[in-house]
Parts: structure tokens; C-alpha cells; sequence
């Protein structure tokens, strides 16, 4: 086992497992002929048994206390990572904008909400002629009426659930 896997290097053996992997998995295409070796038939066996051992829980190999004992030793035996001091720190450049940009987001969200909070007639808007209204002729108010009763008033469209095609 040992010389098929120095036969390949770091990196194209890496490779090729995760594409025996995505084969497996029915993600990708791999060559059977790739698979006829020692090391092929190895890792054909490891990632059968990793698939049998997701399914049935049963068929997983108990570690003993004496692994765990050991795992624990390599851990602490491990360096702590510790994070590098902030070398930035707080310019004054990045806090103003930072702040800058904070104040263009509330300008941009008042510019866009001030037509709703303001109403539809300002002090100076000159007023609306009316051209015609719905009295002068039934069947335009009857239009209107049922345009009202289907859109609503608002600029949010209402949803109608009466009598249309079902399928």
C-alpha cells in the first residue's frame, strides 16, 4: 500500500480520491480501470464502508478508551492560536466614513419615505381641476366602482380570491 501511494504525489492523490468520492456519490464520471490497483480497491473499500457505516450505525468500529486517551494528549500537546493584535486600530479617516455613510443611509431612506409621510397635496402644489366625475355618467361610475372594489385605494394591489377560473 505503501509504494502505490508514494507512486502518485500529494495533490493527485487528494484529486483523485475526491473524484472516486463524487463517483460514488453519483456526482461525476470516473474510469473502473482507475480503480484496478491495490490503493484503487483500498479506497474503493474505505468510502463503501464510510457509506455503510452512515446508513446503519451498527456496523461502526467502537473506539477504544485507550484512542481516546490519546487524542486528548494530541490535543493538548497542540500550540494555542493566538489572534494578532488589530494593527489598523481606529483611524480617524475610516470612523468619518463610517460615519458618512451612515448618514447618506438615513438621507436615502427619508427622500424615499417623505412623499408617504407628507400626504398627496403640499403647501406648494397648485390644486387639482377635475375634468369630469363619475356623477355625470352612470355607466363611468359603474366602471370606477368596480375598478375601486378590485384594485383597492391603495398602491398596494389587493388579492380577489371570489369567483375566478379554477384550475
Amino acid at each position: 500500500m505503501q509504494a502505490a501511494n508514494q507512486a502518485r504525489p500529494d495533490h493527485e492523490q487528494a484529486s483523485w480520491e475526491a473524484s472516486v468520492s463524487t463517483w460514488i456519490d453519483g456526482e461525476a464520471e470516473i474510469r473502473p480501470e482507475d480503480l484496478d490497483s491495490p490503493y484503487g480497491r483500498q479506497v474503493w473499500d474505505t468510502y463503501h464502508l464510510i457509506g455503510d457505516v452512515l446508513r446503519n450505525q451498527d456496523l461502526a468500529i467502537k473506539p477504544s478508551d485507550f484512542f481516546y486517551a490519546r487524542v486528548s494528549k494530541a490535543l493538548d500537546a497542540e500550540p494555542s492560536i493566538v489572534a494578532p493584535r488589530n494593527l489598523h486600530g481606529r483611524s480617524p479617516a475610516r470612523l468619518g466614513l463610517s460615519g458618512l455613510a451612515v448618514a447618506a443611509a438615513v438621507a436615502t431612506v427619508v427622500w424615499v419615505a417623505l412623499p408617504y409621510l407628507t400626504g398627496p397635496e403640499t403647501a406648494g402644489s397648485p390644486p387639482v381641476q377635475v375634468m369630469a366625475s363619475a356623477a355625470d355618467d352612470p355607466g363611468l361610475r359603474d366602471y370606477l366602482d368596480a375598478h375601486r372594489e378590485i384594485s383597492g385605494s391603495s398602491a398596494v394591489r389587493q388579492v380577489s380570491f371570489g369567483s375566478g377560473a379554477s384550475r
